[in-house]
This record gives structure tokens, sequence and C-alpha cells, in this order.
């Protein structure tokens, strides 16, 4: 089984990240063949500045390595080290219909909240069924919001071996509906769009003043709660503490006597104890640099050994060389 994933390098990694996506990565290097990815050409629809984007790339790799990424069990490279993908991305758009991709819900979402849309973010599933199909991916492990994409990857590559006779494998998403939606600060869903974000390795002060100005009603400690299976900062404790102690925190905030301010400090204490391990991880790999490029540059001359091949089969099937 082959599975294949990329994360963008669009602003510091957070905690929908990890959930969504990176954790189930990491946990699926033991079940298959992983390609893990950067994908810094996707971050050009919303990031304009290089510098920033050279930085972000770097964090990304180490956020990913210290988080359990490992290189003895996947391939981890930045997208834009593969020529493939670009070239790959026109042979796609040939057979992709124009509706396809006016139906896809980020492009609609993100024009609907006036952010502007430029031809990459409405061509941004084309580039994706690329990265997907260049490696004959199996499973594709995505957050419930990327699962259209996947699933427009599948129609495109219908497409191409209807046209051009059977070329590439058709990939299945894997989502994993217990943590697929991060919630955001503000309730909406956790992105860097929205600016409702919690890092996964932000900075400790900072953290703490993002968890606690989290808005709550106005109802009193004592008050019971009825509905607290809903509370925002219960669904997100639910993510980084024990099983044990979210539900022990969702029966207090329904039964009464906890108030909301006790409940902010212990999602923030025990988001802080999740990713001890990886804090320290990352701390060392930042002062060894040149052992995350060399993982970075070793994974991309693996993924292109692949990706070459099924280029050049989708090249002679369409008639091109």
């Amino acid at each position: 089984m082959r599975i294949l994933s990329g994360i963008q390098p669009s602003g510091a990694l957070h905690l929908g990240n990890y959930f969504g996506m990176m954790r189930p990565a990491i946990e699926l290097q033991d079940k298959g063949e992983a390609f893990y990815f950067i994908a810094d050409y996707h971050s050009m629809t919303s990031l304009f500045d290089p510098r920033q984007r050279r930085q972000n790339t770097i964090d990304v790799a180490l956020d990913f390595l210290a988080c359990g990424l490992d290189p003895k069990k996947s391939t981890f490279w930045i997208q834009s080290h593969l020529p493939e993908v670009a070239e790959l991305t026109w042979l796609l758009s040939t057979v992709t219909p124009m509706g396809l991709l006016e139906r896809c819900h980020s492009f609609k979402d993100k024009s609907a909240k006036g952010i502007p849309v430029n031809h990459g973010l409405f061509a941004y599933p084309v580039l994706m069924a690329a990265d997907i199909l260049l490696f004959d991916s199996n499973i594709v492990p995505v957050g419930r919001d990327q699962k259209q994409h996947v699933e427009v990857t599948r129609d495109i590559a219908i497409k191409f071996n209807e046209a051009y006779g059977q070329t590439f494998v058709i990939p299945e998403p894997q989502i994993r509906t217990d943590v697929a939606a991060v919630p955001g600060l503000d309730g909406q869903k956790m992105s860097k769009s929205y600016g409702n974000t919690i890092e996964i390795f932000g900075d400790e002060k900072a953290t703490r003043k993002k968890i606690m100005s989290i808005v709550m009603d106005s109802r009193t400690p004592a008050e019971p709660k009825p509905d607290a299976n809903q509370n925002l900062a219960i669904q997100l404790l639910k993510l980084v503490a024990p099983v044990e102690v979210a539900n022990d925190f969702e029966e207090r905030l329904r039964t009464g006597g906890l108030g909301y301010g006790d409940l902010k400090k212990a999602l923030f204490e025990h988001y802080w104890i999740h990713f001890t391990v990886a804090r320290a991880k990352r701390a060392e790999l930042v002062g060894n640099l040149d052992y995350v490029r060399q993982v970075l540059g070793e994974g991309a001359e693996h993924a292109r050994s692949i990706a070459s091949d099924v280029l050049i089969r989708a090249k002679a099937a369409s008639g091109l060389g």
C-alpha cells in the first residue's frame, strides 16, 4: 500500500494540521510505503514573500520531524524539487472540466469570504491531483475539508484513463472522523486563513493568552451546562488530554461547579504537556539543520525516481515524446 500526503508551508503549523493530517500520516508509516512532502507550490496561492516561504518550508520540516516523521520509514521532500509535478499538472489540466473546479468548496469558500482569488487557487485541485497521481498512491490521509479534492483527483484520473488508456492508480481518501475537523479559537474550522489557530510549537506566553481569551457564554460557574459537549474548550481538550481527564471536565461542566477560567487553564496545561517531547526534539533539530536538509535532499532524489517513471508513462499514453 502506498500512502501520500502533503502540507503547505503557508504559516506556522497548528493543531488542525497536526490532528487532521500529521498524526494520521505518522501513524501510517508502519502500514505501507509512505510519501510525505512540503507543498511549497501550493503556498504560492496565498503567500507572496519568498523569504517567508523559505523559512516556513524549513519550519514545516522541523515540525514534522519533531512530531514523529521517521526518514527511515517515509520519503520526505519539498514539492518544488520535483519538476515532474508541474509538468504532469499541465497534462491533467487538459482533461479537467471547468465545472469540476468551479464546484470545489475551497475556492468557493475563500471567494465568498472576500479572500483574493487567483488562477492558482482555482486550479489548486489539479496540482493536488498531480501530487497524488505521480506516486501511484493508494491512500491519501486528509482532513474532511480536503476530501473533495481527493475525489476530484479520482475524477481527473478516470477521465485521463478513459481518454488515453489505463495510466493512473485511482486513490482513496482516508479520514479520521474523530479528529477530521478541528475547531479554531472562534469556533470555525481551525485555519491560518481565518487567524484562529493554536500553533503546535507556539510561544508559551502567547499561546496561554490565546487560549485564555477564548470567548464563552455568560453562565456562572455554578450553573449546569447541559450542552457541555459543544463547548469549544472541551472539544479542544479532548484532543490533547487523556480521555478520562477530558470526560471529567465535561461532566463537571455539565453538572455545574466548574468555571470557564479553570477549564481554559486546564486546556493550556494539557496542550503544553502533549507536545513536551516534540518540543525537545525540535530544539535538537534546530541545532542540526544540515541533517534536516540531508533528509529532504535524499527524499527528493527517491521521490523523483518514482515520479519520473509515472510521468514518462503518462506522456507515452497521451502521445507525447
